[in-house]
């Protein structure tokens, strides 16, 4: 075959750029703008099935933007639909219900009340107990139950009582010596066999588990677990009050009538109040004091149904039972409940709390006596671990009483402290219960308090706790903040149990960190590693030391201050299991990612951090999840990219050096550097394993270098590159699917093409030598037989060629001579480059006469085309080979009956408009001698 000289049209980019932008137009939108609300016609119907009504269809317009899924429905939601065929007077009564029961669910106090669910967790995990427990079991009788259908009513009543007598006269079966997790198992199951029994109409046996469950209250045999045994019977009287209530409320409704949301006792029938009060009238049967007030104030909400007064009688004669009970734990726990309750029912009774309070205050004195002390003695319990069983309900009750109080109830709280004699349980309470800026405005008189509490029932260093932690929460008076920590310190600093010291100074490094200098920190710090260094005391407080850690970072933002702090970095010590030593250099490196905002040279700060980073790199191994990788390597990066030594690349090449070094193992990292730093990349670029990412690093790194007039460097990239082609296997690993390789080596060598443009030629290696060495590796790899990538790659280069030809090139790189600018335009230039454009079409035309077998056809009509057009693009066809290589290409395009007719027509017409452009008289030639033959 003839060979075919190239002769590259001359381009002015310029000037092309310009002929490509589109023309600007403007447009009337009129009275339409996107953010417009439109305008819809809905058409609703209604259907009434009451007798004497008729169906009526009524029309409105509305401004509304209307739902894209309704108006796909014209406007008709099937459901409705259906909805509308019931009785609408018993959907409504249904909706009515429906809300009125959410509404009933819902708590009548703020978000801002803290619910009773929050703290069940964590008592239930608080008080706990290896000792032994025993439960009473309701065994079913055979008595009453020969009552016939026709009995009178007085009859039933009578049965009813018998049964419930039945249940105090011994129908019960103690279990002994089951252990924390089966006494909780068994309470699951009364609690199951509950719902069971109401929901078979069994309502007495119902009422008979209940009760049962409310006598567990009075047991303290296993004093330990009564605050968790608290939680686990009250939340089986939850669900009988919640039962008994809805039951009633069901009464209250027919299919004409239901209750508004805040009915009166007036709109509830007869049959709905004879049913509530029969529930009240059984319970005071109830002999036993503790089981009847704690069934009663489950359903104290019922008393709705009968009087708009009721609850607000109930709650003090409730309150007045509780003086009947003898043991002053249970009393209080009883107290806890019927404020939890009060809370639900009618938090504005305030009344019933602040008597149920003082109530508390009044036989406190109990724990005291003999009866108490015994009992203590008995189970081995010592009097500050049997105090902090109150905890949970005294909490309880002053929070309830603190919620949205006054200011003064908090003075008035203070002053019966004193009265008490300071006493430390109930004083720690009251700190936790009031808003926490009540607290620190007073907080040298809450010192002042602790100070005179007897240290014997109650530890004062808890309540140090308490009140750091109102401290961390509001600030106290500037004037008082140094005396405070020093009353607070000398306190903390004596505890010799490490648990108790480490817990309280966890609180106070808190407040230290917000009002103080790094002095004041650095002297807490040290004493938390004084107390919990001996016997590795802080093994037992990783939890603890992490949370101080957090502390300090959060407050002390600025590094270069941070890493000063002489004993910070000794404190990070302590953390010798790896994982959490992990996680605590992942919260330091996370907040210097957030919070540095400049890039920092500063040793001190470099020094520390590489020292962290290196510990997450180390923890790194086989079974490492690749999630956890990436986090590590993306913040060890966040490190790298705020580091600079501005100009003094020595410096930054030493520091990337060392960095390489330290990290890796985690490749996202050695990529990082390999940005970073040019010098190095060469080296580390073949140990990754994947083939197209060495491929792609070698190119991007070559542009790096280029872009930083390291030329010889960016040489080295691009010959390893060339150099790697050929090692491309056929298939590679895609999203762990095997998938050919083909389209991503045609990818990265047509970005390999458009940068070999700006690469200047080094003068010891001859004209266009990388663009020769890539042609030959291009030529001897081994492509697949039905692939075509080959010639496309060729046709790129003829792009390329065509490109290098120009006077000046389409781009450039700062500070760098291109080959435009080395050889300006010398003619031995050019002629080397027509010679590879020689070259290069004779390859791609000898693969176009290979596809001249019938199953190939198409493929030569695609190719015939795409070379067209590059001659097209590229070519100057006042060449009359050119010319003519064009014309035959075209209809070999055609010849076979495989080219898209519409795309031969279009490129007609735009040769058509190119040769009304100026010096472009040559195209209309062209254009008569490319007919279009039509299909046959």
């Amino acid at each position: 075959m003839a060979a075919f000289p190239w002769h590259a049209r001359s381009r002015n980019y310029a000037s092309e750029s310009e002929l490509c932008k589109l023309e600007s137009v403007p447009l009337d939108f009129g009275d339409y703008h996107p953010l417009k609300p439109i305008t819809v016609t809905e058409s609703k119907t209604k259907k009434m099935n009451r007798k004497g009504s008729t169906s009526s269809t009524s029309s409105s317009s509305s401004s509304t933007v209307m739902d894209p899924l309704s108006s796909v429905l014209d406007g008709t939601d099937p459901l409705s639909l259906f909805a509308a065929a019931a009785d609408p007077v018993t959907t409504a009564t249904m909706d009515s219900t429906r809300k009125k029961r959410d509404k009933d669910d819902s708590s009548a106090v703020g978000s801002d009340f803290e619910p009773w669910s929050s703290k069940r967790g964590e008592i239930l995990a608080r008080y706990t107990t290896t000792e032994k427990l025993s439960i009473n079991l309701y065994m079913a009788s055979e008595k009453g139950k020969a009552t016939t259908t026709g009995s009178a009513v007085s009859e039933k009543v009578r049965t009813r009582l018998e049964e419930l007598d039945d249940l105090e006269e011994g129908s019960q079966k103690e279990i002994l010596n089951l252990t924390q997790q089966d006494y909780m198992n068994r309470i699951e199951e009364l609690n199951q066999s509950l719902k069971d029994a109401w929901s078979s109409d069994q309502k007495v046996k119902a009422l008979k588990i209940v009760i049962q469950c409310s006598k567990l209250l009075s047991d303290t045999k296993v004093i330990r677990f009564y605050p968790s045994k608290f939680v686990l019977i009250t939340d089986i009287l939850d669900t009988f009050g919640k039962l008994v209530y809805e039951r009633i409320l069901s009464m209250c409704m027919d299919s004409r009538v239901s209750l508004a949301d805040n009915f009166s006792p007036e709109s509830v029938n007869d049959t709905a109040k004879e049913t509530c009060l029969n529930w009240f009238f059984k319970i005071a049967s109830i002999r036993e004091l503790i089981p009847r007030f704690y069934v009663e104030a489950a359903i104290l909400k019922c008393n709705k149904f009968l009087s708009k007064t009721g609850i607000s009688e109930c709650l003090p004669r409730l309150t007045s039972m509780i003086r009947g009970i003898g043991d002053p734990l249970v009393a209080v726990y009883a107290r806890a409940y019927l404020c939890r309750v009060g809370m639900e029912v009618a938090p504005q009774l305030k009344e019933s709390l602040n008597k149920n309070f003082f109530d508390f205050l009044l036989t406190f004195k109990q724990i005291h006596e003999d009866t108490v002390q015994n009992q203590l003695v008995e189970q081995c319990v010592e009097i500050p671990l049997y105090l902090t069983l109150y905890s949970p309900a005294i909490d309880w009750i002053l929070q309830c009483i603190a919620y949205r109080a006054p200011e003064v109830l908090l003075t008035e709280m203070m002053e019966r402290c004193k009265k008490l004699g300071n006493n430390a349980l109930l004083l720690n309470s009251v700190m936790s219960a009031f808003r926490a800026e009540f607290i620190a405005t007073r907080s040298m008189d809450f010192i002042g308090m602790i100070k005179e509490c007897d240290e014997s029932g109650f530890p004062k260093h808890l309540l140090f706790r308490s009140l750091g932690l109102n401290l961390a929460l509001a600030d106290p008076p500037e004037n008082d903040r140094h005396q405070i920590l020093n009353e607070a310190w000398k306190v903390i600093t004596k505890l010799k149990n490490p648990q108790d010291y480490i817990n309280c100074a966890e609180v106070w490094v808190e407040y230290t960190c917000r009002h103080f200098t790094k002095r004041e920190v650095n002297t807490v710090l040290a004493d938390v590693i004084k107390h919990m260094t001996p016997d590795r005391a802080f093994e037992e407080a990783y939890p603890q030391l992490q949370s101080i850690i957090q502390k300090v970072i959060t407050y002390i933002n600025d590094f270069s201050l941070l890493f000063s702090v002489e004993k910070f970095l000794p404190f990070l010590d302590m953390f010798q299991k790896e994982s959490v030593r992990v996680e605590v250099c992942k919260c330091i490196m996370e907040s210097f990612i957030k919070h540095q905002q400049e890039a920092t040279k500063d040793p001190v700060i470099l020094n520390a951090l590489l020292h962290i980073c290196k510990t997450m790199h180390d923890s790194v191994n086989a079974l490492t999840l690749e999630d956890e990788k990436r986090m590590l390597a993306a913040l060890i990066n966040g490190f790298i990219k705020m580091v600079s030594f501005g100009r003094d690349f020595e410096q930054q090449l030493s520091f990337y050096v060392e960095a390489r070094s330290m990290f890796c193992n985690l490749e996202p990292v050695l990529i990082q550097l390999i940005h970073a730093c040019v010098a190095f990349c060469f080296i580390t670029i073949p140990s990754l394993s994947s083939i197209f990412t060495r491929l792609n690093l070698y190119l991007h790194s070559g542009q790096v270098a280029l872009a930083n007039q390291c030329l010889s460097q960016a040489d080295a990239f691009f010959k390893a590159a060339v150099s790697l082609v050929p090692e491309v296997p056929k298939m590679i690993s895609v999203d762990g699917k095997m998938r050919p390789s083909d389209a991503f080596l045609l990818e990265f060598l047509c970005n390999f093409f458009s940068t070999l443009l700006v690469v200047p030629d080094h003068p010891e290696q001859g004209v266009l030598f990388l663009v020769r060495g890539l042609l030959n590796v291009i030529q001897d790899y081994t492509w697949e037989d039905n692939s075509d990538d080959k010639v496309r790659i060729y046709t790129n280069v003829l792009h390329l060629l065509s490109a290098m030809t120009q006077e000046a090139y389409i781009y450039r790189v700062d500070k760098v001579d291109s080959n435009d600018a080395l050889y300006g335009g010398d003619s031995k230039f050019l002629a080397e480059i027509n010679k590879l454009c020689e070259t290069v079409i004779a390859q791609i035309l000898d693969h176009l006469k290979t596809l001249g077998k019938e199953e190939t056809l198409k493929r030569q009509s695609q190719l015939a085309l795409y070379f067209f057009n590059t001659i097209l693009a590229h070519g100057d066809l006042r060449n009359n080979k050119l010319n003519q290589l064009a014309v035959n290409l075209w209809n070999l395009a055609q010849k076979h009956g495989f080219a898209d007719t519409k795309t031969m027509v279009k490129t007609l017409e735009y040769i058509k408009r190119r040769s009304k452009q100026p010096e472009m008289g040559h195209f209309t030639d062209l254009a008569l001698r490319l007919p279009l033959q039509s299909r046959t």
